[in-house]
C-alpha cells in the first residue's frame, strides 16, 4: 500500500505564495514521474508540474514562471512552490506519482497512487 498526504494548501491573497508538500510513504522501491494536478469547481482535473526520475519537467503553461516544482528522494517528497497566485489558481491541488513497489516487479512496471487533495483558496 503506497499514500501520497499532501500539506501546505490553505487561503491566500492575490500575489501570495504557497508551498504545497507531498510525503510518500509506504512500499516502494523507486518512483517515476511525480508531480501535482488541479482540479477547480465544476473544471477537470488538470496537470499542474510534473518531475520525471530523469530530471525533466513539465509545467502548465498557466502555472509556467510563476511555480517550482522540485523532489526529495531521500525524503520521498515533492513540493510546489507558487508564487504571484491569482483567483484562478484556486482549486484542489492533487498530489500523483507513479510507483515501483518493489525490485521484484517488473522494470518499468510503475502504479498511479494519488494524494486526498488539499484546498488552495485564492482571494481577490
Amino acid at each position: 500500500q503506497v499514500q501520497l498526504v499532501e500539506s501546505g494548501g490553505g487561503l491566500v491573497t492575490a500575489g501570495g505564495s504557497l508551498r504545497l508538500s507531498c510525503a510518500a510513504s509506504g512500499s516502494i522501491f523507486s518512483f517515476n514521474a511525480m508531480g501535482w494536478y488541479r482540479q477547480a469547481p465544476g473544471k477537470q482535473r488538470e496537470l499542474v508540474a510534473l518531475t520525471t526520475s530523469g530530471g525533466s519537467i513539465k509545467y502548465a503553461d498557466s502555472v509556467k514562471g510563476r511555480s517550482t516544482i522540485s523532489r526529495d528522494n531521500a525524503k520521498r517528497t515533492v513540493y510546489l512552490q507558487m508564487n504571484s497566485l491569482k483567483p484562478e489558481d484556486t482549486a484542489v491541488y492533487y498530489c500523483y506519482a507513479e510507483v515501483r513497489r518493489s525490485a521484484y516487479e517488473p522494470l518499468g512496471s510503475y502504479v498511479e497512487v494519488w494524494g486526498q487533495g488539499t484546498l488552495v483558496t485564492v482571494s481577490s
